[in-house]
């Protein structure tokens, strides 16, 4: 028989916004103090019951008239994506509802974006959770009413203050494709997010926030929270760890069925799938023998060295062989696909892999390989295999970064930061790349021959001249503005000395030995480079690394060019 199970409510959100915060109110705990730095470093996990959910929302229940039939809430608090992404399961992900939460005075930061694109991605149905209305300037606090009696109770400015950040957040959430309105004036549950101004410090918004996701749960989610207590239980792999005294163990959340020590488990592997027994199992740190879903819980045994964050984990008393087959095919579902040239990507877990690369493709990005585990030689070799330059790149989610001088190596605890720090070096990349090219063309360039500054009348005339745009090279052909022909600088001359180039601004003495001075070319005119139509569609593509001058410049050579040939350069 069918029983209801504990809905999975994990939070997500930028660091330091307040996830672990809103937890311990909820809870009461204070972890948030012995964490380093105020910063979750583990996955924590509590269960919270059906009388520590009325405790904790009481009034608010009775007054509303609402009744909660669940057993109680599985909370998880994550210290980045990196875990949630573990949370995976086939078909989706084991939370069944999350909470975003979301400092009102910082608003969206890099990973509040990144949260809603995993949410997105995994279906996952979500609460935004804004915190730390108590510093907002003028906030008059109130414990002993509902929020929207203490919201009502404030002055006009706290009022539009609350509300210009809330319909802040409400156009950010517009911009990645959801709708959503304050809680209270949602008209839709299935159709807007719900938007709960909530204080951690002073627990103001607390019940209402766990009132919501009970009446959320409850309400959209019972026929995913039923499940058969007495079938063989499943759950995914949340960590790998080692433990003084046991040796490996697996954090894992059971999501159906149920465990039992002595049970036969099969969890997915790097290269295989590991078959053990369960020898001992912990909840919320006590020994027990017995679990049912949903819960979180240590398992230790043998032979748990090789399992994967992220990977299945079943019970198979019975059928072992034909559930290895779904946990294979499970693991072969999320094997991503792979293009025969891009960039290579490691990540920690395969829910993380999972993530990772879905970003990447959502931003075009091409990926050749796709694994599991910290970068290897192998990962290096493939990478400088690569053709092009742009794919010699090595992506790395929570795992450990390399030094290799032949190519780059990415890696952050943030998809988005790894995205945003390839999409840079591409963009330097090509820009190295086109400036290699762009070396071996000729740039437009403007002189002016200086009155006064006649070395040499013919074969060759050397004149002085200053460079008024553009870079002057020994070699560049020379026009004057009417088209006529002035031939190739031979040498050029700075203080006395043989230069190959000169920049704008510079007076040098340039050889021109096509021409004579007083008939071809006269003191106080221009000169402008004569370059060729290849040379023009070559810098006309380029031309985001010419300067001002460069441009105009270019713009005249077509304007002169162009009254000989009207198709010059088309």
């Amino acid at each position: 028989m069918k029983s209801l199970r504990s809905p999975t409510c994990v939070f997500v959100g930028h660091v330091d916004h307040g996830k672990s915060s809103i937890l311990d109110r909820i809870r009461g705990t204070s972890i948030v103090k012995q964490e380093a730095g105020g910063i979750t470093q583990k996955i924590s996990c509590s269960k919270i019951s059906l009388e520590s959910i009325k405790k904790l929302a009481g009034n608010l229940l009775i007054k509303l008239k609402f009744e909660i039939t669940l057993p109680g809430i599985l909370f998880i608090d994550t210290p980045g994506h990196a875990s949630f992404t573990s949370l995976r399961k086939r078909g989706g992900n084991i939370a069944d509802i999350a909470v975003l939460v979301v400092d009102i005075r910082e608003g969206f930061k890099p990973q509040t974006i990144e949260a809603i694109e995993i949410l997105k991605h995994y279906k996952t149905p979500f609460i935004l959770a804004l915190n730390k209305i108590d510093l907002l300037s003028g906030w008059r606090g109130s414990t002993n009413k509902t929020l929207m009696e203490t919201i009502n109770s404030q002055g006009e400015f706290v009022k539009n203050l609350l509300d210009q950040r809330l319909y802040e957040i409400v156009g950010k959430l517009y911009e990645h494709g959801f709708n959503a309105e304050r809680f209270d004036r949602v008209q839709d549950y299935t159709k807007q997010v719900a938007i709960v101004p909530v204080s951690a410090l002073t627990n103001e918004g607390v019940p209402e926030l766990i009132m919501i996701i009970s009446g959320l749960a409850q309400r959209f989610l019972e026929e995913k929270l039923k499940v058969q207590k007495e079938e063989q239980g499943k759950g995914v792999v949340l960590e790998v760890n080692e433990q003084k005294g046991l040796g490996c163990v697996l954090n894992v959340i059971l999501y159906d069925g149920s465990l039992n020590v002595n049970d036969t488990i099969l969890v997915g592997g790097l290269s295989k799938v590991i078959t053990s027994k369960i020898r001992g199992i912990f909840e919320q740190g006590k020994s027990v023998k017995h679990v049912d879903a949903a819960a979180s819980v240590v398992l230790y045994g043998p032979d748990f060295n090789d399992a994967v964050s992220g990977m299945p984990l079943r019970v198979a008393n019975k059928n072992l062989n034909e559930i290895k087959k779904e946990i294979q095919n499970e693991i072969k579902e999320v094997m991503v696909e792979t293009d025969k040239d891009g960039a290579i990507v490691k990540a920690d877990s395969i829910g993380s892999l999972e993530a990772i690369t879905f970003m990447l493709k959502e931003k075009k990005i091409k990926i050749s390989k796709a694994s599991i585990g910290e970068i290897n030689k192998k990962d290096i070799v493939d990478a400088e295999s690569q053709k092009d330059e742009l794919n010699r790149v090595i992506l790395g989610f929570n795992v450990k970064n390399v030094d290799i001088k032949e190519i780059k190596v990415i890696t952050n605890e943030i998809v988005y930061r790894i995205i945003e720090d390839f999409e840079k070096f591409r963009e330097e990349k090509i820009k190295e790349i086109e400036l290699k090219q762009l070396q071996g063309i000729n740039r437009p360039c403007k002189l002016l021959f200086l009155k006064n500054y006649v070395f040499r009348q013919s074969n060759p005339a050397v004149i002085g001249v200053e460079v008024l745009s553009g870079k002057l090279r020994v070699g560049m052909q020379f026009m004057k503005n009417d088209g006529s022909k002035i031939g190739e600088a031979k040498s050029i001359q700075s203080d006395g000395k043989g230069t190959s180039e000169s920049e704008k601004g510079k007076q040098v003495a340039v050889s021109f030995p096509s021409v004579t001075v007083g008939r071809q070319i006269i003191e106080g005119e221009m000169f402008i480079s004569d370059i060729n139509e290849q040379e023009f569609r070559k810098l006309k593509d380029m031309k985001k690394f010419l300067n001002q001058d460069e441009v105009e410049l270019l713009k005249e050579i077509i304007n002169i060019k162009r009254k000989e040939n009207p198709l010059w350069g088309v």
